[in-house]
This record gives C-alpha cells, structure tokens and sequence, in this order.
C-alpha cells in the first residue's frame, strides 16, 4: 500500500466514522446481568368491561345512555390484520398483524389497549368539551364492496350523533375511517376537533437499543415537506407542524401506525417523544396530536385512513405521497442508491433464491463486477507508484530533511512522468456512496428481519455466535462472529498490501492495521447482514487483485513512464498538479523569507 493508497485509506476511514458517529444508534447505558427484566410481548386485548366515568358539567349535552353504558370489544379481521374496537370512544384499541411474530416468538401486536390510546374531541359554541371517550358507542357490522368488512359506530349528542365508520377491505393493512357529527351543525364551535394518539411502544426486535433508536414519528405537510422526531435522542423530542398535514406515522422500526387524510389535510399537528431509560418493557412513547377541520367532518367528508403493516419500501410508496420515506434508507445520494440501485437488485433476486445470505453474497458479486474498472484504475495507479519509487527514494536521500523540498521535487517527478497522485485515490472514493448506503439499507430492510442465515438468526441485527457473561464497553455482551471474520480479512488483506508495498513506512503503517482493529468494536452491534457483506466483499476483493495483476505488468508500465517522461519533458504542470506545485513553490519561498528574518 503507497503513500496514495494509504491516503485515500484514510479519508475513507475518517468519512466512515464521522458518518457513524452522526447516523449510527447512540450507545446506552447497560445494566448488569440478571437485573434486566425481559422484554414484555405486547398481548392481545382483553374484552374486560370498562365502568362509565362520572359525568362532567358538558354531559348535558350527552345522552346518559351513551355514558353509563357498559364498554365491550368488537374486532374486523382480513388476512393481514385483526383490528380491535373498543364501544367506549368508537375507537381502534388494538392491532395485531397475523403474519408477524416478535424476535421471542409472541403474536407481534403494534399495539394494544395497555399501551396506546385513541381519542378524538371537539367544542361546543358555549365553550364545553365533548370526549369520545366519554361516549359508549352503538356497534353496526355489514359487508362492503369486495369482501370488505364494514363496523359503523353511533352515539347520541345534543339532539344529533357522532357516527364513526371504519372499513375493513379483504386483503391490506389499511383501514378506511369516516368520521361524521349529525345534525351538530348549530352545536359545534367552528375550530378544529383534535384527535390524540398516544403509543407507548414495546420492544418487539432482539436490540432493544436498536429497535429504540429506530422508533420515531414522521409527518408529511401537504406543501410537500416531510418532518420527522430524531430517532436517537433519549432526551424528550417535540415538534409542531408548520402547516397542514397530510399523513402521520409512529414508525416502530420495522413496523408503521399511521393516519392519512383522503381529502382536506389535517388543519394542524403536533408531535412528542419520549423515552424511559429505567422501563424495559416501553422502549419509546410517542404523542401525536392532529386538528381535523370541523366544516369536513360535519358535512360528512371526514375521510381518512390508517395503515397497520410493515415498514416495506414497496408497499408504503403505493400508500400515500413519501409514505416510503418511513423506510429511512440514508439521506441524500446514499438514499438514491439504496433505492434506484440496490433494492431493485435486491428484490430480484430474491425472486430465485430464498437464502438472503447468498442473496447478499450475489449482490456483492454484481457490485464488485460493476466498480470493477475503478478497482483496476486503483491498482493500475498503485503500481505505477511502485515502479517510480526508486526514484522517489533518491529524491528523499538527496534533500534529506527539507520536507518542502521533497513534496516539490516529488511533484515534479509525477508531472515528468505523468502519474497523477490523486489517481488512485478517486476510484476509491467514487465507491463511497455504496459503502455508506449499505450502513442504512441492512439495519432497515424489512426483507432480512427474522430472516437466518448459518448461526445468525436475525441478518436484520447483530449475530450472537458466542454470549459473554458480563459485558465489554465499546463492544458488548456477544461475539459477532461475521464481524471478526471481517476483521480478519481485512487485516490479512492491509498485511498482504504492506508485503508488496514497502512505501508504506512509521505511523502510516501502524495505523493501517488500527483502522479494523476499530470497526471490530463499531460494527460488533450492527447488522449480521452488513458485516456478512463486507466479510464477502473482502474475499471478492482477494480474488480481483490475483486477476488484475495477472493484467498489470511491471515493464510495460516501466516502459510508459519512461515515454512520458520524454514526451513531457519541456512541458509545465497544469491543472490540479500545476496549482499543488505552485502552493509548494510559494510555501518555500515564505519559508525561506522567515529564514532569512531570523538570521
């Protein structure tokens, strides 16, 4: 490994970390073995009846048949979901997804009636508030179009009713809701009704730190901006739309509860988090707060819709406008090559194969295929460096210890012979975007979730091959077997550059063995599948360099260099060498003006 290569080693390196330290889970604090209850399972609701609260002063206005009556549950169901009513608020209580269970095996419930809460309120014009939680509402079941399943909910209020109508259709995770005041047209103040959801979140993954840091609220104005709670912050969040809201969403790692409005956005919205460090059984509780506008809902045009599902890139672009941004899969370019380049791949493969750890084994196959020319650029310029270093060596024998002096003549020598020291580098760094995206596709696709591969259960999470009996800062309680072959493999290939390389001297070499030592602890808690992939990568990479340098030949590239070097003999630097000779150049003469001062 040269000068140019260990350069561009550590840019890469220092990228890397920057980006971790930025974008990666925060670490929290561990409790000692033994002391940590186990993680709660959320569970299916329970029909116990609730006791009617006692009346407040604006329950003139409420029938008392609507408050004492008794509360029970009434539950839709399709394939994909089973949506729990509660009579008490006309409201959703609970929603298990059939076709998904928790990392420890329990039906995965998104949330139930111990740990969420729906309810929707408004104001009279004499200034009282009515709760639908106050109300016991009158179930009505039907069929609708399609097979769908339909559960009207009414309750008498100041001479006209609240009617709440939900559909159910066959086979989705969307459930429509109608939302209607009868003949409250005179009783209704004209202001917004506000509906709350508050969602104390349960750990449903194998990282609870993970599955916390991947818990947040995402909105969508209807101008077109999304906004979003930080996802990692254990401090409280909170946020106030700046506009009207299109959709909702409590994003629960790798699943979604979200409410989108059909026709007129919601007027408004507000949005909190919060996180209990000492409760391991809620890992996250999320507030959101939405404004409907009342002349909608009292004409009858309240229509919206809830999502209950996965967090799948596919299925939430067909949901609503930027629903898929729920899929957080990085920012900027590293978003658009996850999702122009390496989910399509993805899904296609997985059309043939149903391991995902060949799937990733294949998909670093077709990448290393693709960047296959700036590999061989890379090392094309690496042994153009070889071939010039003695020359290079009698540069630094013949100026000693003026540094100045060695860059210049150094430059000069690049320019006679036409070797660009950035060549080797920019290869390198044009991969950039592929190695930042994965570090946000792997932790965040759906499609590896629970998905196991040799002794990992979860490529989605951290494979545990060996657990630890106590727990090493900066590492963990686990060996990540993935992430030490990787490690390996990377020390082996920095050792086999060094073996051919020997411009690589001091500190430089040092520190190209440090960098894995580093990423052994960094990405021991991160994805089995990405360190799987860089495990892969790494061996790829060994069989790359034994072809290309079967291509690259020490005396052809010899006899270049010395054409060039005739051919650009009168000729002056230009470009990014020109202008790097002459900041040196002038560097000198500053250098020996301060000389001559001092003498």
């Amino acid at each position: 490994m040269d000068k140019n290569s260990a350069t561009g080693l550590f840019l890469i390196s220092a990228l890397l970390l920057v980006y971790l330290f930025f974008f990666s889970p925060k670490k929290e604090d561990v409790k000692a073995p033994g002391k940590t209850p186990p993680p709660t399972a959320a569970t299916a609701p329970a029909a116990t009846p609730a006791t009617a609260p006692a009346l407040a002063p604006e329950a003139a206005l409420v029938d008392t048949a609507a408050t004492a009556a008794v509360a029970q549950d009434v539950t839709l169901s399709n394939e994909n979901l089973n949506v729990t009513f509660s009579t008490r608020g006309g409201r959703v209580a609970a929603v298990r997804l059939k076709k998904y269970k928790t990392f420890f095996g329990q039906p995965l419930d998104l949330f139930d009636a111990k740990s969420a809460r729906m309810d929707t309120r408004f104001r009279t014009i004499d200034g009282k508030t009515i709760k639908f939680s106050d109300l016991v509402f009158q179930p009505a079941t039907s069929q609708g179009t399609g097979g769908a399943s339909v559960i009207t909910f009414t309750a008498p209020v100041a001479g006209g009713s609240v009617v709440q109508t939900y559909t159910l259709p066959a086979n989705s995770y969307e459930l429509s809701y109608n939302l209607r005041l009868n003949g409250l047209e005179r009783t209704v103040a004209q202001e917004p009704l506000t509906f709350t959801f508050v969602d104390q979140v349960r750990q449903t993954e194998q990282d609870l730190q993970q599955n916390r840091n991947h818990t947040t609220i995402n909105h969508y104005l209807a101008a077109g901006d999304q906004g979003s709670l930080a996802e990692a912050s254990e401090k409280p969040e909170e946020i106030k739309a700046a506009g009207p809201v299109k959709w909702a969403a409590h994003k629960h790692d790798f699943f979604v509860a979200g409410l989108i409005a059909d026709q007129q956005p919601f007027a408004g919205g507000a949005f909190n988090s919060n996180v209990n460090m000492a409760d391991s059984s809620t890992i996250k509780t999320l507030s959101t707060t939405l404004t409907l506008p009342v002349n909608e809902v009292v004409r009858g045009r309240g229509q919206y819709r809830f999502f209950f599902g996965p967090n799948s890139f596919n299925l939430l672009k067909e949901v609503a406008p930027e629903f898929d941004r729920n899929v957080y899969l990085g920012w900027g370019l590293f978003r658009w090559v996850n999702r122009f380049v390496v989910l399509p791949v993805f899904h296609f493969l997985e059309q043939f194969i149903s391991s995902y750890g060949l799937i990733i084994a294949l998909l670093v196959l077709l990448i290393k295929l693709v960047t296959w020319p700036l590999t061989y650029k890379t090392y094309e310029s690496q042994a153009r460096m070889k071939v010039l270093k003695p020359e290079i060596d009698e540069l630094k024998e013949k100026y000693g210890d003026d540094a100045t002096k060695v860059q210049q003549e150094t430059m000069k020598l690049y320019q006679t012979f036409g070797v660009s020291p950035l060549s080797g580098c920019v290869p390198t760094l044009l991969t950039l975007p592929i190695l930042f995206a994965m570090f946000q596709f792997f932790p965040n696709a759906i499609e590896l979730r629970q998905e196991s591969f040799l002794w990992a259960k979860d490529l989605s999470s951290y494979d545990v091959f060996l657990k630890l009996p106590f727990y090493v800062k900066w590492y963990g309680d686990h060996v990540s077997m993935f992430t030490l072959l990787m490690t390996a493999s990377t020390l082996l290939m920095t050792w086999q550059s060094n073996q051919t390389n020997t411009a690589m001297q001091g500190p430089m070499k040092t520190y190209s063995y440090l960098m894995p030592i580093i990423f052994l602890f960094v990405l021991n808690s991160f994805a089995a599948g990405l360190t799987w992939y860089y495990f892969v990568s790494n061996v790829v990479t060994f069989a790359q360099q034994a072809i290309t340098k079967a291509f690259v030949d020490d005396t052809k590239i010899r006899a270049q260099l010395d054409a060039n070097k005739i051919k650009n003999k009168d000729k002056k630097p230009s470009g990014i060498q020109g202008r790097i000779a002459e900041a040196m150049k002038a560097a000198q003469e500053r250098e020996a003006q301060a000389k001559k001062k001092q003498s």
